[in-house]
């Protein structure tokens, strides 16, 4: 069956060939899909055996969130109350997620994280990647993945999150424990490879040792790097060639030059930046010199407990020096490129029929509107997840 979501007043394809600009712009037109992808951008008065009227407003990709945290159990407000009355965020804070996680049952794991994810459609996301790391334990991380690929097909294994309280004498020991029987063990329902490089988590070699481990596995690259403090992480993600190297919120030259000469996608993470008075990355630099860069949400209990693609961008045109348009692009085909994928994050015959409608004439509301809800419908695959319009309310 054949769906054309017609009069769209401005489309951005995220196609330079078809169309103006960094996003690849056009204007009135239709989109047509067929199934769970997109067929043709014709003009306004497509046939097709559904229609969905845009009523002259904007259409974008759905956003690619390429770094969440979805599966978990708990809350930690408190330690939210206390870094906005000073406190430094730390890692070890992880520890108590992992408690409250590994204490919750299959099903509360799985309807906590779907509840996070509708609230990720109503925001115009339409892809995300999904990590472990809350159960540091080898059952508790393989079921951790298997609500993940429930959500997913970016399914990530982190086990070196953190050296689990257990293992607090003996880390090298944790480390031998992911690398062997617990990477067996989950290798099979993931894509992903993850390690917190980090003072506070896991050092280079650590860190080497559990990617180098989880490629032998099949397993890509992706690594949390540079979020604390200026670190090994992003030398790290470079060298072995991770496909992304995550928060990069403190960057030397060095680390620039190094992202800008690689494979390795920068994603940054502006919201848990936000929340946790950290400084925010160095976006304009980054772009400046050539590094490819993708925005995430980050969601999680401890330092982003959000979905909020928008909110991201908002923060990354405000606090990092990107334009709208280079915002909107990191957050939809710079999360699929963070993610080594060509089928998601734009609109074009081909594509996967992913995209948001806007209650807007333009993609700059998103930042211009900050905090509203300027997603009116999402479609994800060819079938609304999410739609505004009914609400009685409108």
């Amino acid at each position: 069956m054949t769906t054309v979501i017609d009069r769209i007043g401005l489309l951005v394809t995220n196609d330079a060939e078809a169309g103006e600009g960094l996003l690849g712009l056009r204007r009135d037109v239709a989109v047509v899909v067929d199934g769970d992808t997109v067929v043709a951008v014709e003009p306004v008065g497509a046939a097709a055996d559904e229609r969905i009227d845009a009523g002259g407003a904007c259409v974008i990709p759905g956003f690619v969130d390429s770094h969440t945290h979805l599966v978990f159990s708990g809350d930690r407000s408190d330690e939210f109350v206390e870094r906005m009355a000073g406190r430094p965020y730390e890692a070890g804070g992880i520890a108590t997620t992992v408690e409250a996680t590994r204490a919750a049952s299959d099903g509360e794991l799985l309807a906590s994280a779907r509840n996070r994810l509708r609230d990720a459609w109503a925001g115009g996301t339409t892809h995300v990647e999904v990590k472990s790391g809350y159960g540091l334990e080898t059952d508790q991380e393989r079921r951790c993945l298997d609500v993940a690929a429930r959500l997913t097909d970016d399914v990530t294994f982190l086990g070196a999150h953190l050296v689990p309280p257990e293992y607090a004498e003996d880390p090298d020991g944790y480390v031998d424990l992911v690398c062997t029987s617990m990477l067996e063990r989950c290798a099979p329902v993931a894509r992903w490879i993850d390690v917190f490089c980090e003072q506070g988590a896991f050092d280079a070699e650590q860190s080497r040792a559990v990617l180098r481990a989880g490629a032998a596995a099949g397993l890509g690259a992706r690594v949390h790097a540079n979020q604390l403090g200026p670190g090994p992480g992003v030398q790290v993600a470079v060298e072995l060639g991770a496909a992304s190297a995550d928060h990069c919120t403190h960057l030397t030259d060095t680390d620039i030059d190094a992202l800008a000469g690689g494979g390795t996608v920068a994603t940054f993470l502006p919201v848990a930046d936000f929340c946790t008075r950290q400084p925010y990355p160095p976006g304009r630099r980054a772009l400046d010199a050539g590094v490819s860069i993708a925005l995430a949400s980050n969601c999680n209990p401890g330092s982003s407990n959000s979905t909020s693609m928008p909110l991201a961008i908002t923060l990354a045109v405000r606090e990092m020096g990107l334009t709208v348009d280079e915002a909107l692009r990191a957050a939809t085909l710079g999360g699929a490129a963070a993610l080594r994928r060509d089928d998601i994050g734009r609109i074009r015959p081909g594509a996967r029929a992913d995209l948001a409608l806007l209650d807007a004439p333009s993609y700059t509301h998103l930042a211009y509107r900050p905090g509203m809800p300027v997603v009116a419908l999402t479609v994800m695959r060819g079938e609304v997840v999410f739609d505004r319009r009914t609400d009685p309310a409108n």
